[in-house]
């Protein structure tokens, strides 16, 4: 029996060791496919390159060939995968494993959820995975997990124009993770902060800092469901209509 092609991508470059440990436990079930930015490109959101060409080269990791680095965006890699680079269209396409949470409002900027998003849109069941930390990372469980869900989302399928939204606490064992919660997105945001710099030349530039605000409490929130040890689940759309609010504007005169 043929196996299925998975295409991998991720935001923080084809050479971040998230990405290889997917690669290596997906390898176990899949056929693999690696399109990935040629460096980190951390919250491009789903902007695509449309003024610039778009250049592809061959990325080698312990002396074989590993996949095809491109100088543009998570969505930039999986739309040239799809359209020029792949001989057949992937069974599902998996974005990550990204170095650090995207959780509440912070899934609008991530190009990890992005890339998932783009997936979606060309009619690609696809998942975005996300380690919650930014020190000693341990891949290994978001990688497992990653394996499992992917043959759940290939025998059940997911219903159109959705997709989902993974994030694994960092753990030593899988065992000590509390379980998977499915969840809802947050609103948890960031105090956004500019630090006033200045270079040698004495040219002055801004660096932006700041910290994540956490705005919500019930346990079916994705940031809350992760501080109590449990993976998130969480299924997004890319249509954003405020459904709810449409009658209400239909009543409005604009003339």
């Amino acid at each position: 029996m043929k196996k299925p092609l998975v295409l991998l991508t991720n935001d923080d470059g084809i050479f971040a060791p998230g990405l290889y440990a997917l690669h290596q436990a997906i390898s176990e079930v899949a056929e693999v496919a690696v399109v990935a930015p040629d460096t980190e490109r951390s919250a491009a959101g789903h902007a695509i390159t449309i003024a610039n060409p778009l250049r592809v080269s061959s990325f080698e990791k312990n002396g074989s060939f590993f996949g095809h680095a491109v100088n543009g965006t998570p969505a930039d890699c999986v739309k040239i995968a799809y359209y020029s680079i792949l001989e057949r269209k992937p069974d599902a396409v998996i974005s990550g494993i990204n170095f650090g949470s995207n959780t509440g409002i912070n899934v609008l900027y991530s190009g990890t959820v992005s890339a998932a998003t783009e997936a979606n849109i060309l009619g690609i069941p696809s998942f975005a995975v996300s380690l919650t930390t930014y020190t000693n990372p341990n891949f290994k469980p978001a990688a497992d997990f990653s394996v499992r869900l992917l043959r759940h989302i290939l025998e059940n399928k997911l219903p159109e124009g959705t997709f989902l939204n993974v994030n694994v606490p960092n753990v030593a064992h899988e065992s000590e993770l509390a379980g998977v919660k499915v969840t809802r997105q947050g609103k948890s945001k960031y105090k956004d902060n500019y630090d006033r710099r200045t270079d040698p030349r004495k040219h002055v530039y801004y660096w932006l800092t700041g910290y994540k605000l956490d705005a919500d409490e019930e346990d079916d929130v994705d940031d809350v469901a992760i501080s109590k040890g449990y993976i998130s689940v969480t299924p997004l759309q890319y249509d954003m209509t405020a459904y709810e609010t449409l009658d209400t504007l239909k009543k409005w005169t604009f003339d």
